[in-house]
């Protein structure tokens, strides 16, 4: 797999400190928490980086953007130098949710031209579970070497609702797939725990995204997601979203780990599309 580590092959890298390895626990409803669990027990020497704090901005009153916008880019690239991340510098993300807030980071430095970033195949748990060190306590992590983060953003792994509206008839005609990430009753509208509107976009196929995963959360073989994905093959583009463009990433990220090159993210996916009331809406198989 080429950006998805398992747990002894960043062993080795945490070893030979070939990494910066950063902490991307998150629990939607219960901000404070991955902050607490890094406190509690963490990778030596491992950096935490927020979902809200520092890989999102500020949600805007309108709606418009999601739920978690994407971050201001110059002050993400501020962040990731003072933790020692520079053009041909590897890191490991990882968290303890299948991969989610950890492919967001995965996303968000591939968007900004940054390829040797990898996700931590089976997050923290497996870490542990391998008897890899641990560290407790807020101690600061390791001095690093100076660093200087130069985006080179990749603007052809962003869509947003207007190019989505732009390409309503090739999606109708199955030319461009629009990837639904969320759980079946989500994207039915059968239910709705967070965003006030219920249902998915018009065209819209489902894939959940923990369906990347097998019964001990890890990713599964390159033979059965290619397996999985084959209904995608011959499209011209595949355009993926969530609820507010964080679990969009791990599907993002195994589609991509089986040779698919033409996947884009809408980062701000249902929640930002709904934020327009004139944008239809679909229930059921529509």
């Amino acid at each position: 797999m080429r950006h998805i580590v398992s747990p002894e092959k960043a062993y080795s890298k945490w070893k030979e400190r070939e990494a910066v390895f950063v902490d991307c626990r998150f629990m939607l409803g219960q901000p404070q928490s991955g902050a607490d669990a890094y406190v509690t027990e963490h990778i030596p020497g491992a950096f935490y980086l927020d979902l809200e704090q520092d890989l999102s901005a500020p949600k805007r009153e309108d709606g418009a953007g999601g739920r978690h916008p994407l971050p201001d880019l110059d002050l993400l690239a501020d962040k990731l130098s003072r933790i020692g991340i520079a053009r041909g510098r590897c890191v490991v993300a990882y968290d303890d949710q299948g991969g989610a807030m950890a492919s967001r980071l995965w996303w968000l430095l591939a968007y900004m031209g940054h390829d040797e970033a990898y996700v931590l195949d089976g997050g923290f748990a497996a870490w542990k579970q391998a008897g890899y060190p641990t560290a407790r306590g807020a101690e600061e992590p390791p001095a690093v070497a100076a660093a200087r983060f130069v985006p080179q953003v990749r603007a052809d792994w962003l869509v947003t609702a207007e190019d989505i509206a732009a390409r309503r008839e090739r999606i109708e005609t199955g030319r461009v797939v629009l990837l639904d990430s969320r759980e079946e009753s989500r994207y039915r509208g059968l239910a709705e725990p967070i965003d006030k509107v219920a249902g998915h976009i018009p065209g819209a196929r489902h894939s959940f995204w923990k369906a990347n995963l097998d019964a001990e959360g890890r990713y599964r073989p390159l033979k059965e997601q290619m397996k999985r994905f084959e209904p995608l093959q011959g499209a011209e583009e595949i355009i993926v979203y969530c609820g507010s463009g964080v679990t969009a990433c791990p599907n993002v990220l195994a589609l991509r780990e089986v040779g698919f090159t033409n996947v884009k993210l809408y980062a701000g996916s249902w929640s930002d599309w709904i934020s327009d009331a004139s944008r239809p809406v679909a229930l059921g198989d529509k």
